[in-house]
């Protein structure tokens, strides 16, 4: 059993890599995307557990979450309770008590019913699921450090299921691309924050971390919470997404399941717009035809990066400001694509486009990508590129060698602060006005003019992967043609 001294990170560590062995015992638990879910959810349940304890010392009008005998300490600790009867009372009692349907009953929280409502156990031995929680009960959490150090932890788990996702087509935003985004929005209290593809809630949690200094008041710090939004398609990632934002704190977190194009076109009214919007949204799909025709006709497509770009368009504050990841294809895109781009120039400053190098978000995929700042303060006047460079000798980024913060310091320090003051053109940054941008037909996909092109020394591999490019890039507008005119 455990004692009372705080669980180290190595500790932690040996713990839930024991926890795991456990569960690839299980004949239903087949690969990551079933085994880390089981853990999040347990995890989270001794983990909440802990955060109770603290509220019981703490809040003198202090009600139970969870009711006995559905408390982790009611039941997890307890040895002798195992094999079919546990397993029973997990998947007959416990879960549906969660789910707020057993007789009626369930949690005081609502976020904790939303939160189970589609969580099953899916171990078959109820042997294995008593170790499994008798391992997760050796992890003590006796201080916020603790919690921390779990919430660390539980970052790292989050990432493994995006990883055993990439397959599906959920690709996993490196933390790196994600505080630089957060960074250079230059975030105040107050300001309300979405990300309406928010999947386990990367850019949420860092919002957190980014203005944890200046939410030094409880107030301020609940204040905060409110005004970090999120809106999520998927149920795993929704349901890592609520566990990741309760183990930081944030006790009912603002995050909504549903389709966000769905979402933000029924949402209308000043009240339902944003100061901010960070986010990373899927690209290279399509949506369903009654998702696109929500949006006008001129500039209505299924391709679901230009959706959401239209979507954040109408979501924005006057004065609101979105930084964005989007592929080569929103650059040069014709059809709705230069429409919503041409609304995008007129009521927006698109200040910054960021090209970043290949591989970044590999393993999952290779399509060039870049990060897009934009303020709704107006139509667009110049437009100022940055070009990031891996580190020298390397092509691009992989699984193995991923990106570093490191290599945005060069951009944060050009960036020329809030006001963007400052700026000077070099080796990777260039400034592009208006007029220049309309004459080459909106075409945002632009080289870096301080880069030479020499092809005869050039070797045959890059010619020929930049060829390849060129030839997609062709083959994308040639399919958003042919989608324009079936929809016209």
């Amino acid at each position: 059993m455990a004692t009372a001294d705080k669980t180290s990170r190595a500790r932690l560590t040996a713990v839930i890599k024991a926890a795991r062995d456990i569960m690839r015992k299980d004949a239903g638990l087949n690969g990551d995307l079933d085994r880390l879910p089981q853990l999040s959810w347990l995890l989270f349940l001794r983990a909440f557990d802990a955060m109770e304890d603290t509220r019981e010392l703490v809040e003198e009008d202090y009600r139970p979450a969870i009711d006995k005998p559905y408390r982790w300490r009611d039941w997890a600790p307890n040895a002798d309770f195992t094999g079919d009867d546990f397993r029973s009372f997990v998947n007959n009692e416990l879960l549906p008590y969660l789910r707020g349907d057993l007789d009626g009953t369930g949690p005081k929280d609502p976020v904790l019913t939303s939160l189970f409502k589609e969580i099953h156990n899916r171990m078959l031995s109820g042997y294995l699921l008593r170790d499994l929680v008798s391992r997760l009960n050796e992890i003590n959490f006796t201080s916020s450090d603790d919690i921390h150090t779990m919430a660390y932890l539980y970052e790292s788990i989050l990432k493994e299921v995006r990883d055993a996702a990439g397959d599906s087509g959920e690709f996993y935003t490196p933390r790196p691309v994600i505080r630089f985004m957060v960074q250079q929005s230059f975030l105040s209290l107050g300001e309300s924050i979405l990300d309406p593809a928010c999947g386990t809630g990367g850019f949420l949690v860092e919002v957190l971390e980014e203005l944890a200094d200046k939410a030094d008041t409880t107030t301020s710090r609940k204040r905060l919470h409110t005004d970090l939004r999120g809106i999520e398609k998927k149920p795993l990632p929704y349901l890592l997404c609520l566990m990741n934002l309760i183990l930081h704190g944030v006790d009912t977190p603002a995050v909504v399941r549903n389709n966000a194009l769905v979402q933000m076109t029924n949402e209308i009214g000043p009240a339902s717009k944003v100061n901010v919007v960070l986010t990373n949204p899927p690209f290279g799909g399509e949506e369903e035809t009654s998702v696109s025709q929500r949006f006008p006709a001129g500039v209505r497509t299924k391709e679901t990066a230009w959706l959401f770009l239209l979507a954040i368009l109408d979501k924005l504050k006057p004065g609101g400001r979105c930084a964005i990841v989007l592929p080569n294809g929103v650059l040069f895109g014709e059809g709705a694509g230069a429409r919503i781009k041409e609304r995008l120039l007129r009521e927006c400053d698109l200040h910054t486009v960021i090209r970043l190098p290949q591989g970044v978000f590999a393993p999952y995929t290779q399509i060039p990508s870049n990060l897009l700042f934009f303020e709704k303060t107006g139509p667009t006047k110049e437009t100022w590129f940055y070009e990031i460079s891996p580190p020298e000798g390397r092509k691009g980024y992989s699984k193995t060698k991923p990106m570093r913060d490191e290599e945005f310091a060069e951009c944060a320090d050009w960036w020329g602060g809030k006001s963007r003051e400052g700026r000077v053109e070099n080796e990777h940054a260039w400034r592009v006005p208006i007029a220049d941008i309309a004459a080459n037909g909106l075409n945002f996909d632009l080289t870096n003019p301080h880069q030479g092109d020499d092809l005869a020394h050039r070797p045959p591999h890059e010619l020929l992967a930049e060829l390849i490019k060129t030839e997609k890039e062709i083959l994308h507008l040639l399919e958003d043609l042919a989608k324009d005119l079936m929809e016209a």
